[in-house]
C-alpha cells in the first residue's frame, strides 16, 4: 500500500501543521496531533512510508524550531510511527 497524506477526508485536513511554529491548525496543540496521528495511520498505512514522510517534516520542523530538543522533535516526528499500537484520536 502507497502512503498518501491527507487523503482521507475533512478531519484529515483540519489537522494539519502550521509553520513556523508546527502547532495543529485546527486543535492547536503539537502537530502531529493525536486526530492527525490517527489520519495517518488509519487503513493500515505503510509504517515505512510514514516514517518517511514524518522524517521530511522533521527536517523542516528542526529548522523552524532550532532551540527545542533533537531528541524531542524525533519522537514527536518520527519515534511514534514505529509502534504496533494502532494510534487513537
Amino acid at each position: 500500500m502507497t502512503f498518501t497524506p491527507w487523503k482521507r477526508g475533512a478531519t484529515a485536513l483540519e489537522h494539519t501543521w502550521q509553520r513556523p511554529s508546527w502547532h495543529c491548525r485546527a486543535c492547536g496543540r503539537a502537530w502531529p496531533c493525536a486526530p492527525a496521528r490517527a489520519s495517518l495511520t488509519d487503513d493500515g498505512a505503510d509504517r515505512v512510508s510514514l516514517a518517511m514522510y514524518m522524517w521530511g517534516n522533521l527536517d523542516r520542523a528542526m529548522t523552524d524550531l532550532p532551540r527545542r530538543p533533537p531528541a524531542e522533535l524525533f519522537h514527536r516526528f518520527v519515534g511514534w510511527t514505529h509502534t504496533d499500537q494502532p494510534v487513537q484520536a
